[in-house]
This record gives C-alpha cells, sequence and structure tokens, in this order.
C-alpha cells in the first residue's frame, strides 16, 4: 500500500472525529473478505495484519496442529507445521503467511472502498443525530426544485421530497421559496436517514403559535387541542394558566395582527380559536360555532353525538363541503350527526322549547325593552349583491334576526360568502 493511503485514514479520523482502530478493523474485514473470495475459500481461516501506518498488510492462514489432517483448510500436520515454526505440538496453532505477490493492489482498491464506505457511514450518522434531535419542531427550509408536481426541499446537507400527502392543497411552490415545516419523525435506513417532514400535521400550527405568540411560547397560553383541514381551515381549543390572560386574545392578536402572519404562513388557511369551556356541553356548542344549536344527544359508549338544529342553522352547523361538522368530530372524538330539529322525539322536542320559552320570558323581564324602530326582518332590506343574497337565500338565511349576533368570521363561513360579503353583510347589520 501507498504513504497516501496513511494520509486518507489519518485526514478520515480527524475530520469525521472516527477511532483510528475502528477504520482499520474494517479494513481488515475488507481485506480477508477480498482474499477469499480471489485466493481462498470461505471456509478458511484468514487473519490480517496491517503495520501501524496502515501501509502494508499481510495476510495469514490459521491452521490447528493435528495428528491426522481431515480439513485442508482449517488443519495442518507437525511435520507440515514445522516449515512455518520450529517448535510446535498438536494442539497447537500455526499462522501461515499466504499474503500473494500482487495483493498490494487489491489492498489498496479495497482500502479505499472502505474508506468511502466510512465516510459515508459518518455523513449519515452525523445527520441523522443533528436531525434525530430536531424531531417535533419547526424547521426552516426552502424548495429546491419543482418537477413534474414533485416538491423537493433544501435542508442544508440534504435534499428530499416533501410528500403530496404532506403538501398544503392548492399551495404553489417555486424554486427558492422559503417555507415552514414541520419534522414528525427521523427513521434510521441503511440508505441515510429518512426525514418525515409536513406541511400539513396539526402541530406545525401549533409550533407556529409557539413561534409568533410569547404567550404561547412561556406557557401562560396553552394550546389543548387542534384539529385540521389543512389549508382550509383549523379549530383549535386553548386555556389560559393565569387567569388575567385571554387566551383566545392572545392568539388572535389586537385587530387580528398575530393571528394573520400564520395564516398567511399557511397559505390564508382559517384559524378559529376556541376557549376551553368548563364543561362538555359548552365545548360542543362552541365547537360547532356558528350554528346554534337546539338538542344535544350524546352516546359516549358508542362514541355517537347528535346535534339537532333548526332548518336554517343546517347549513352552518354542517359548514362548507361539510368542514365545520367534520373539524368538530375531530376535535370532540365522536362521530358527529347533525340533524333536523324535527326529527328529535315530541316530548324532548317540547321540553326544549319549554325552556327557550321560560328563558325568553326572563330575559324579557329583566330587561327594560327598547323604544328603538322595529328591526328590518327580510334580508331584502339589507340592499346587498345579487350573489351574496343567493348565497344567503341558498343557506336558508332569510331573516336579519338569523346572522344578528354573527361575527365576519361566522359569516364567512357559509357556503358562497367570501370574507369580503362577509364584511358588506357585518356593515349592514351594524347600521
Amino acid at each position: 500500500m501507498q504513504s497516501q493511503f496513511q494520509a486518507a485514514i489519518n485526514q478520515l479520523c480527524s475530520e469525521k472525529n472516527l477511532p483510528k482502530e475502528e477504520v482499520l478493523e474494517s479494513i481488515k474485514a475488507a481485506l480477508k473478505t477480498a482474499y477469499k473470495k480471489d485466493y481462498g475459500n470461505r471456509e478458511q481461516d484468514i487473519e490480517v495484519d496491517l503495520s501501524d501506518s496502515g501501509e502494508n498488510a499481510t495476510i495469514y492462514q490459521v491452521f490447528t496442529v493435528v495428528e491426522t489432517v481431515e480439513d485442508a483448510d482449517l488443519e495442518i500436520t507437525a511435520k507440515e507445521a514445522t516449515k512455518y515454526e520450529k517448535s510446535v505440538k498438536v494442539g497447537d496453532v500455526v499462522r501461515v503467511d499466504v499474503t500473494p505477490m500482487e495483493f498490494g493492489r487489491i489492498a489498496a482498491q479495497s482500502a479505499k472502498q472502505v474508506i468511502l464506505q466510512k465516510l459515508q457511514e459518518s455523513e449519515r450518522k452525523i445527520m441523522y443525530d443533528n436531525f434525530k434531535d430536531r424531531e417535533n419542531e419547526l424547521i426552516n427550509a426552502q424548495v429546491h426544485r419543482v418537477q413534474n408536481g414533485h416538491v423537493f426541499i433544501d435542508l442544508g446537507k440534504i435534499i428530499i421530497e416533501l410528500p403530496r400527502e404532506a403538501q398544503i392543497k392548492g399551495e404553489r411552490y417555486f424554486a427558492g421559496q422559503r417555507l415552514k415545516l414541520y419534522l414528525d419523525k427521523v427513521i434510521k435506513t441503511t440508505k441515510g436517514p429518512k426525514l418525515l417532514i409536513s406541511r400539513t400535521h396539526p402541530n406545525l400550527v401549533a409550533k407556529l403559535f409557539e413561534l409568533e405568540i410569547p404567550e404561547v411560547h412561556q406557557g401562560l397560553v396553552k394550546i389543548v387541542k387542534i384539529a385540521r383541514d389543512a389549508g382550509l381551515r383549523t379549530k383549535m381549543i386553548v386555556e389560559s394558566t393565569d387567569q388575567k390572560i385571554d387566551p383566545v386574545g392572545s392568539c388572535v392578536g389586537q385587530k387580528g395582527v398575530r393571528i394573520k402572519s400564520i395564516m398567511e404562513e399557511l397559505n390564508g388557511e382559517r384559524i378559529d380559536i376556541i376557549q376551553n369551556p368548563s364543561s362538555q356541553e359548552k365545548l360542543i356548542r362552541e365547537t360547532l360555532s356558528p350554528a346554534e344549536i337546539k338538542y344535544i344527544d350524546l352516546n359516549e359508549e358508542d362514541g355517537i353525538l347528535n346535534i339537532f338544529v333548526t332548518e336554517d342553522q343546517r347549513p352552518l352547523a354542517i359548514g362548507k363541503r361539510g368542514q365545520n361538522v367534520r373539524l368538530a368530530s375531530k376535535l370532540l372524538e365522536f362521530e358527529v350527526n347533525i340533524k333536523n330539529f324535527e326529527e328529535l322525539d315530541p316530548e324532548k322536542q317540547k321540553e326544549v322549547l319549554s325552556k327557550e320559552e321560560a328563558k325568553a320570558s326572563e330575559s324579557t323581564n329583566d330587561e327594560n325593552v327598547s323604544e328603538e324602530s322595529p328591526e328590518v326582518e327580510d334580508i331584502h332590506e339589507l340592499e346587498l349583491d345579487k350573489e351574496t343574497m343567493d348565497a344567503l337565500i341558498e343557506a336558508n338565511l332569510t331573516q336579519i334576526v338569523q346572522l344578528k349576533g354573527l361575527s365576519v368570521k361566522d359569516l364567512s363561513t357559509i357556503e358562497g360568502i367570501s370574507e369580503e360579503s362577509a364584511q358588506a353583510i357585518y356593515e349592514k347589520l351594524s347600521q
């Protein structure tokens, strides 16, 4: 072997922080395999000696001294053994130098392969250790290239594909684009670490709130649970560890400035923040907001939650393309069914209506009756554009009283109502 081999080993050990003994042992193993393949056979007991510098290799075949040879690959007679060692007896072990004349070339080639292999293993280990420590965290990345719908992400020393199922629906990617990704898991494989990255994981939302909202980062506001329809809508339950802190207000920010930056990072995804209530019933009602629920029928044993609403509230409860009820089901961990109030048992209907009448009566007695002019009842009086009117009528929202109390966010959940239209409705209602 040449002296440049020694230099290569020393450089490898120094740069990659590898023990020199480990590298030399790997080279020995490679030389042993190479010898058996080209000059010997698998049955032979072969040992390899390397000089301290690693420049010179000697191949030995190991024999046990016996009276009668039964296995020529492993045994040798005492008479034959004396050719290699002066004093031997039965039971001794003899090493015979069998290094081929041209073995230097093979040794150099094997050593080169080992060095390359060790370099690869070292790089993979460093990469694995580096990313393993960042599991369940946000990582900043850059789009390397987009090819036939496949998105490749540059993470510094590694380029990996962002799977289609981990891409936000409707989000466009381009080379050089900077993204925040959620690193779910790092799996060790023979080809190097496999990184499971995502733009759709619910924890991406949680980590963005930790990054952008000081109260969440400090643990003053806790994220209890998240249900997500990536790219479209997220429902998130939060609670405060300090009574002085409003968890919803902290997450939304003044005029929505805090939550807006998070929504922009998520390609405009809407985020509903729900304060963790004291009762399960209140949580159910908050989760299905803005719909007004008439009656809740929960079968915890079967995991089924039947929600009864009036016909005009049904579209709000279900949401666009079933989004509201689907997210509520994820958040509550029940199968949620939206039913018409008329489907409820007649006796229970009477009970619900009776309670509502009693509550309304109490409210009337406690409050002073306003002397203002009566409210306009029909939505046509709001003088909205035709497209908005058609969307409201399609959703069975034909009376102003049905829209009163709804926020711009609530109004925009109605099928066919954009945020701009929702703002226009809200302003009309406020006049």
